[in-house]
Order: C-alpha cells, then sequence, then structure tokens
C-alpha cells in the first residue's frame, strides 16, 4: 500500500539486535551514537548494554517525560553529539517513545543541518503514530509541537516485545490512534480492533494489527507529505483532541494523548452527523465503545470558550476557521470542514451530558 519510499523504512522484527546491526554498518566505526530516555533506559537499554558497547555506541540519555520534550533537552543531546565527534555522516539511533523519537529527531535534524536518525519506538502510540510520517518537534512556549522540522528517519523498527513493559494505560492511550486509522480508512481494520482482546494480549497478532495500523498512516503521508490536502485525514479526532488534551493540562489533571484523541473522536464524529451525514446507528455504536474503553473526561459549561479557544490555535487552520476532518462514513474522510461556534459548542454539550 502506499509509496514504497517509505513503506521500505519501516521494519517489523523480533530480532531488534540483528536488525540494527544492519543499520551500524552502514556508518563509520565511532559514528553511531544512541539517543533514549531514562525509564526506557532502565527496562531496555540495560539488556543490551553488551551489544552497544561492543559496537562502540555511546549514549546521551533524557529525563523522562513529556515535560522534558523541551530546547533543554535539544542542546543536551547537540552538547552530546559536540563533544563525541557527530559529524555530518553520522547514525543517532532513538529508543523511546514519542516524546523521545519527536524529541532526538529534531536533534537530529538540526545539529550539523542534518545527521541521519533511526527510531526504535518502544510503546504503542509511538509505533503506530510517532514512527511514521516525518514530523519532529518539542514544545515550546507552553505549546504542543509548536517548533519542529520534517524529516524522515533512514528506518523505524517496530518490535512488540517492548510493549510488555507498558502499562495498560498507555497500551490503551496508543490504541486511540489505531482506532482512528480504522475510521478514516478501512472497515476491516475497525473490526480487527473491535475484536482485540486486551486481557490476553497476543503479541504476534498485535505486531500484524500494528502494521496494519502503520500502513494506513503510511497510506495518507506517502500520498500528501507536507500535508496539504488529504493528509489532514490522520487529524481526524485531532482538532478537539489537542483542546481537551491542553485543557487537562491547564486543570493539572493531565491525559494520555490517545485517550484525548478518543475524546476528540466522539466530538467529531458527533460533528460528521450533523456536517457530513454520518449514519446516527454507526455514531451511537462506536462512541459507546470508546465510552467502554476510554471512561469520559467530565467537563463542564464553563470549559466550553477555553476548548473552543484551544481549537482556534490549532496548527491546522487557515484565517480564523477551525477546520475539521470530518467522516460522512467509516473509511471515508471530508478535509476542511468548517464549523461554527455554535455547532462546536452543540458537540461539547452532546460530549457534556454523555
Amino acid at each position: 500500500m502506499g509509496n514504497s519510499k517509505i513503506s521500505s523504512k519501516i521494519i517489523y522484527s523480533r530480532f531488534i539486535e540483528k536488525e540494527l546491526k544492519l543499520w551500524i554498518e552502514k556508518y563509520p566505526e565511532g559514528k553511531v551514537f544512541l539517543a533514549t530516555e531514562t525509564n526506557v533506559d532502565k527496562l531496555w537499554i540495560s539488556k543490551f548494554d553488551n551489544f552497544f558497547i561492543s559496537n562502540g555506541i555511546k549514549k546521551v540519555v533524557i529525563p523522562a517525560g513529556e515535560n522534558n520534550k523541551k530546547i533543554e533537552s535539544v542542546a543536551k543531546i547537540w552538547e552530546f553529539l559536540s563533544e563525541n565527534g557527530g559529524d555530518r555522516k553520522s547514525l543517532l539511533i532513538n529508543i523511546g517513545g514519542g516524546m523521545l523519537t519527536d524529541l532526538a529527531g529534531f536533534a537530529a535534524t538540526t545539529f550539523k543541518r542534518g545527521v541521519d536518525f533511526l527510531n526504535v519506538p518502544t510503546t504503542l502510540l509511538s509505533q503506530v503514530d510517532a514512527s511514521v510520517g516525518g514530523k519532529t518537534g518539542i514544545n515550546f512556549n507552553g505549546l504542543k509541537n509548536e517548533v519542529g522540522t520534517f524529516k524522515e528517519p533512514v528506518a523505524v523498527i517496530i518490535n512488540t516485545n517492548f510493549l510488555q513493559t507498558i502499562d495498560r494505560e498507555n497500551f490503551i492511550s496508543g490504541f486511540g490512534e489505531m482506532i482512528k486509522h480504522g475510521l478514516i480508512y478501512s472497515t476491516e481494520h475497525l473490526a480487527e480492533l473491535e475484536n482485540f482482546d486486551f486481557e490476553n494480549i497476543n503479541y504476534d497478532l498485535l505486531q500484524e494489527i500494528i502494521e496494519h495500523s502503520v500502513n494506513v498512516k503510511v497510506y495518507f503521508v506517502s500520498n500528501d507529505p507536507t500535508e496539504q490536502n488529504i493528509r489532514k485525514a490522520l487529524n481526524f479526532g485531532h482538532t478537539a483532541g489537542h483542546a481537551f488534551e491542553s485543557l487537562a493540562m491547564k486543570q493539572n489533571r493531565p491525559i494520555l494523548h490517545g485517550y484525548a484523541v478518543a475524546f476528540g473522536m466522539i466530538a467529531e464524529l458527533f460533528l460528521s452527523v450533523k456536517k457530513c451525514e454520518f449514519p446516527m446507528s454507526d455514531f451511537k455504536k462506536i462512541t459507546s465503545w470508546l465510552l467502554k474503553v476510554y471512561r469520559k473526561f467530565e467537563i463542564s459549561t464553563s470549559d466550553f470558550n477555553q476548548l473552543y479557544e484551544f481549537m482556534t490555535h490549532d496548527k491546522k487552520n487557515e484565517s480564523g476557521r477551525i477546520n475539521f476532518t470530518l467522516i460522512p462514513e467509516v473509511g471515508k474522510i471530508e478535509i476542511n470542514q468548517n464549523c461554527e461556534k455554535e455547532i462546536i459548542f452543540e458537540a461539547l454539550k452532546y460530549y457534556r451530558d454523555l
């Protein structure tokens, strides 16, 4: 599916060292570096220590957590590369969740005007979402992903073994992006997600389902690399979702990204019913499934203006209009759907009263 230029770089493998070795050999000795974050370093990197040491790979470790996705962390990676002889022929291997791959990817694309980087995403969210599409970025001035670049990693290695150590909430968060992929592209993918058993996770089956999900993203990204038209499909659930995420952060009750997207999808499915005649029966069925998996983020009427305000700041807007990607049915998209304040408030009321 899609463009082989992008999809050829995504490697699904249960043998991480073997795959990494093939890439390391393409670069001069001493010019391959590792960036990771504290949690992953503790849980995983220690298991591969001998591998990295025997290949002469030095590492830099960034403190975990979204609040470290900032310019100071980027500077730490720049200093590390600079002090250890990093040059334009270097490779930076990034092992971690989306925060780390976004941040270290940004550091790589800006160091010496850009060095190669390879991502090994370790959370479900980063495997299905952050690892594909060539977006890097950091939070700046209180705004999420305010500064960043478009640059593809040389490869992404996806291995579901890493997912055995993530907690249920983070697993379900990543699953939210997969549900989005099903809704915008494929009834089959949506069905396999609805049937997925969270209680007894089959990691081999999961690797297959992740591949289906990533293929959806690859399809949209390879057909529209810089987000001019159909790639906007991937924003489904995100205009409202980012607003929920920002509100949650502001009110000091933070929520995981995939949860925010799930809440955003309920609001945007409501808008899809109103604007694009999305079938009511499907709307009710999908909404009740999302509520069962993600529960509900409580909002009150007094939050509506703030949520609306956050939506107007969304990067995807043009000239003061709030543009949504909506769906007339599962697997079909309508981009650049301008929604007026009244109808957005109606969607928020519906969500509040669920």
